[in-house]
């Protein structure tokens, strides 16, 4: 593979050699996001981008966005477009416009989301890693004919070579008007207005699963208010995120006159969990005032191996700062973990799933083993506990009667029986060798 480190010995571009192979995993990273976010969205991973050539492609337009703009890599689309068209044509391409313009609709493909993105709206992400979510906002917009243009959007992203990715992330799916700023959001948040946390009309994130070193005690006094829940443990920093999550929502605004009222909405957020923010003890004092406060508007519980390189069931959290009288009091749980296919060792959500997820979330009903609509009464019941299972029941032997409930059992004994077996005879093979 020809990598950016042959092109710019080539070129005559010194840089240190740690600057080279971030170059490197720059495109490498980049093109696995893509990937991945296809696979999610429902593309077959037979459909993916191709490794080699495509790595080829980004090489050279990598290399070309340095020299153009060191370091920060942004550059004008119709630059872009013609660079592109210059690439595919010095590799014979038959119809040079025609491949770069297919090279770009390629890679801007991503999943659709639940919060219907508007145009015109401020979308951030604290976490954003490579930008991947906030793509997805803009394609969601997208698809449904709006003026994606209008669109700002932001992230704040720890790792400065991950920061960089994103800003040519977004630069290459034509956006405009985005900023993304590095640093740790919970130490040092960057986005502010008016000595104030800078609000948003749709956060989106996948923040740092249960992380341990971070600044507990400066969270006791956070000069932000991001502590109105309360402080979590040193060693589960995800409701640290959540709070800061809520505190980035804007406040829903109303105008009163003697002929009307004008009503603007409040912001909303989708929170990528681990389901243990769900139920956790430790959690459970700061999960009982999110219950009280009325901000939680779905919890949707998602299947196995449907996130790279990770078999984890995860959790999406959808809050609202100011919700629809109907959905007031109440929590729709949406238990999705069978909404998926598996392909290899692989999971994803073909759009069939994705439509049943999002129906049910905009019908805000029970469906029998899929969706319920809880009040705060019953969740207050259960402690605060927002565990899927809870208020979700589906089929299992424990709950069901008769016949189905003594074959489950009699599987279970039969499959243990032979593990037992397969055991043994291991045991014994060993023992032989070795006397």
């Amino acid at each position: 593979m020809l990598t950016i480190l042959a092109l710019m010995k080539r070129k005559g571009v010194t840089l240190p050699e740690r600057r080279v192979q971030l170059c490197d995993q720059y495109v490498k990273t980049l093109l696995s996001t893509w990937n991945r976010a296809r696979s999610m969205s429902g593309r077959a991973t037979g459909r993916d981008l191709e490794e080699v050539q495509t790595t080829r492609v980004l090489a050279l337009l990598a290399l070309w966005m340095h020299e153009v703009n060191p370091g920060v890599g942004l550059v004008k689309r119709p630059d872009l477009h013609r660079k592109l068209e210059e690439i595919f044509s010095a590799r014979n391409a038959p119809d040079p416009e025609s491949a770069s313009a297919q090279f770009l609709l390629d890679v801007r493909e991503h999943a659709a989301l639940l919060l219907e993105p508007q145009p015109g709206e401020r979308i951030y992400d604290p976490t954003c890693g490579t930008g991947g979510m906030l793509i997805s906002a803009l394609d969601e917009v997208k698809r449904k004919g709006g003026e994606y243009r209008t669109l700002k959007l932001y992230g704040q992203e720890r790792n400065h070579m991950t920061a960089s990715i994103a800003r040519m992330n977004l630069a290459l799916h034509g956006v405009d008007d985005f900023a993304i700023a590095r640093g740790d959001t919970l130490e040092n948040p960057v986005f502010t207005e008016h000595d104030r946390l800078a609000t948003f009309d749709v956060v989106l994130a996948n923040p740092p699963s249960s992380i341990k070193q971070w600044n507990r005690e400066a969270w006791q006094s956070d000069v932000w208010g991001r502590n109105f829940l309360g402080t979590p443990p040193q060693g589960r920093a995800d409701y640290a995120f959540f709070q800061h999550i809520l505190k980035s929502l804007s406040r829903a605004e109303r105008t009163l006159s003697d002929s009307e009222v004008a009503v603007e909405a409040g912001g909303r957020c989708a929170i990528l969990f681990p389901h243990g923010v769900l139920f956790r003890k430790e959690e459970a004092d700061m999960r009982q005032k999110l219950v009280d406060a009325d901000l939680v508007d779905c919890v949707l519980g998602l299947g196995p191996n449907l996130f790279y390189n990770s078999p984890m069931e995860a959790c999406i959290v959808i809050c609202r700062m100011d919700k629809p009288a109907a959905r007031r009091g109440k929590v729709l749980f949406i238990n999705a973990v069978d909404e998926l296919t598996r392909e290899r060792s692989m999971s994803y959500l073909k759009p069939e799933h994705q439509e049943r997820i999002a129906d049910a979330y905009h019908a805000f009903a029970d469906v029998d083993g899929f969706a319920k609509v809880a009040t705060q009464d019953e969740i207050r019941a259960n402690d605060g506990n927002l565990s899927i299972p809870l208020y979700v029941r589906g089929k299992s032997i424990s709950e069901e009667k008769g016949e189905y409930a003594a074959d489950g059992l009699r599987e279970a004994v039969r499959a243990w029986d032979e593990s037992s077996e397969g055991l043994a005879e291991s045991v014994e093979r060993l023992l032989k060798t070795i006397t």
